[in-house]
């Protein structure tokens, strides 16, 4: 099993920053796929980043010049730097790990973090 466990959101002002990290642990073998998601109320799950263990990124168009994903594979941690935060930018935020091998011939599978409130205030 896998866990992934989110830190850093809170409530910030429009043009602030924030910075998200997340946390893998248990049996991982190989764990390539890692990103950010949000959900604003009434809306869709919405992918924000990617990041591969190889570093190769992608950012929404919403976010991009703002938002940064990094990453430190030595320690399965996933992080996302917000700046020039925006009230539109309020969502909960998921971490999510997809297509993990806990074993060399295992099944991938996919797992998400609990969540973190993002809140931004005008």
């Amino acid at each position: 099993q896998v866990q992934l466990v989110e830190s850093g959101g809170g409530l910030v002002q429009a043009g602030g920053s924030l910075r998200l990290s997340c946390a893998a642990s248990g049996s991982i073998f190989s764990m390539n796929f890692m990103g950010w998601y949000r959900q604003a109320p009434g809306k869709q799950r919405e992918l924000v980043a990617s990041i591969t263990s190889s570093g190769f990124t992608n950012h929404a168009g919403s976010v991009r010049g703002r938002f940064t994903i990094s990453r430190e594979n030595a320690k399965n941690t996933v992080y996302l730097q917000m700046n020039s935060l925006k009230p539109e930018d309020t969502a909960v935020y998921y971490c999510a790990a997809r297509g993990v091998l806990t074993t060399r011939w295992g099944v991938p599978n996919d797992y998400w973090g609990q969540g973190t409130q993002v809140t931004v205030s005008s």
